[in-house]
């Protein structure tokens, strides 16, 4: 999203009794305030806030003047008041200042230790202009859609979008280190893994080939094969034939379907071979299965 989505975002203002609050990542925020101002000749005198009120300029210049210190702002310019902070803002009369703005009170709801994301909010001597936007445009611009026009489930969306808002408004002004993270160790393989397994369990009634499960991991056929092998000690279609047959055996006990009903349903089209290889699976015919209730192969394990 870029500045000018934020230009023609005017229905922020909207928002009001719209969204209220949000929860984000152990802290609380209230919405207090909500504007958007067009790029028109403006200026609001010297005052303070209880809360911190944030601007982003999407057009124009400016001046944000914050006790003895003096910005100049343009387009693509964050800045910041925090509570307390004497300040105003005044715009260029020839390249009028156009900003969205929104205002919040921050605090934790249970204990937080160190330094993050929120130092950019809770560090009194942190910086208070920035042009590190991150999301903010897209969240601007997602939350102004949605208060136009609120629809069912409105309440979550805006939520949502305004967790958002606060944690990309807070990594804005936090220093670098205040950010830095360990990176968060992942397996890719397993999760090809994950998306092969469920691929053979959504098509377990369905034609299926090895090329069929290795596009649904964005996978060569063989590179496919040869990751499923090594995360699972099995090869893929070996794999589908268990699944078959232990959903076969589900089937069985929990519904009134016929044998050769339950075949079709894990993916035989002859009744013959799915009662062979049930057989071998289960040690019991399906028949035999169903009538016993699956326990005399249990119990004949169990011993």
């Amino acid at each position: 999203m870029s500045l000018a989505s934020v230009a023609t975002a005017d229905q922020f203002v909207d928002l009001a009794g719209l969204l209220g609050s949000c929860e984000v990542a152990g802290f609380h925020a209230e919405f207090v305030s909500w504007g958007h101002y067009r790029p028109e000749y403006w200026r609001n005198y010297w005052h303070n806030h209880s809360f911190h009120e944030v601007c982003l300029a999407f057009s124009g210049e400016g001046r944000f003047n914050l006790g003895t210190a003096q910005y100049d702002v343009a387009a693509g310019d964050l800045f910041l008041a925090r509570p307390g902070d004497v300040h105003e803002i005044e715009s260029s009369r020839s390249s009028p200042l156009g900003i969205a703005f929104w205002g919040f009170t921050f605090r934790p709801v249970e204990a937080v230790a160190g330094t993050g994301w929120w130092s950019g909010l809770t560090r009194a001597d942190g910086p208070v202009v920035s042009t590190r936007l991150g999301g903010l445009a897209a969240a601007i611009s997602a939350l102004a859609h949605e208060a136009s026009a609120p629809q069912s489930g409105y309440e979550s969306s805006l939520a949502s979008h305004g967790a958002a808002l606060v944690l990309d408004t807070a990594r804005a002004f936090a220093l670098p280190e205040d950010l830095e993270v360990e990176r968060p160790a992942r397996d890719r393989g397993s999760y090809a893994v994950e998306a092969m397994q469920r691929h053979l369990l959504d098509n377990l009634s369905r034609p299926v080939a090895v090329r069929d499960v290795a596009s649904a991991a964005h996978l060569s056929e063989r590179h496919a094969e040869r990751l499923f092998r090594q995360k699972t000690g099995a090869s893929l279609m070996a794999t589908l034939r268990l699944m078959r047959l232990d959903l076969a055996a589900q089937l069985l006990l929990e519904g009134n379907a016929t044998v050769t009903e339950v075949a079709r349903a894990c993916g035989y089209s002859d009744v013959r071979p799915f009662s062979t290889a049930f057989r071998s699976r289960h040690g019991q015919s399906p028949t035999a299965f169903r009538a016993t209730g699956g326990t005399q192969h249990h119990l004949a394990s169990e011993g």
